[in-house]
């Protein structure tokens, strides 16, 4: 009687727990990655003197890295990627937004800004938006 009433409580703690794993929010199982940006993916923009990255979460500042990078630069064949450093960086929005804002407005080429960072479920996701300046 008392290894059934054993067997009977295991079963309902694995189903309790199992129960709570379940019904945690979606949040808590997703990856952190950028839902908006500006410029967007992929776009062609003219001088840009800032850029946007929202994220799906909030994020803890200290875990985020990002750069600037210009891939390519028209009318040179084989240009080495050139990382920009003339911008700051705030956040807003919950710190799910992230601003860079550059000191001079980017010259003509392609870029990426690349990004890294752990989101709430300690995961370190990285990431980039790309986008051309004409």
């Amino acid at each position: 009687m008392k290894e059934n009433t054993m067997r009977i409580r295991s079963i309902l703690a694995f189903a309790a727990a199992s129960t709570v794993s379940l019904a945690m929010p979606s949040m808590v199982m997703a990856h952190t990655k950028v839902v908006a940006s500006t410029p967007a993916q992929g776009t062609k923009v003219a001088k840009p003197k800032q850029v946007t990255l929202t994220f799906s979460e909030a994020l803890l500042p200290p875990t985020v890295a990002t750069s600037i990078v210009m891939t390519a630069m028209p009318g040179m064949k084989n240009h080495g990627e050139m990382v920009i450093r003339n911008f700051t960086t705030s956040w807003s929005n919950g710190n799910k937004t992230l601003t860079l804002a550059l000191k001079q407005p980017l010259r003509a080429g392609d870029y990426d800004v690349r990004w890294q960072a752990a989101g709430a479920d300690g995961h370190r996701m990285t990431g980039k938006v790309s986008f051309t300046v004409s």
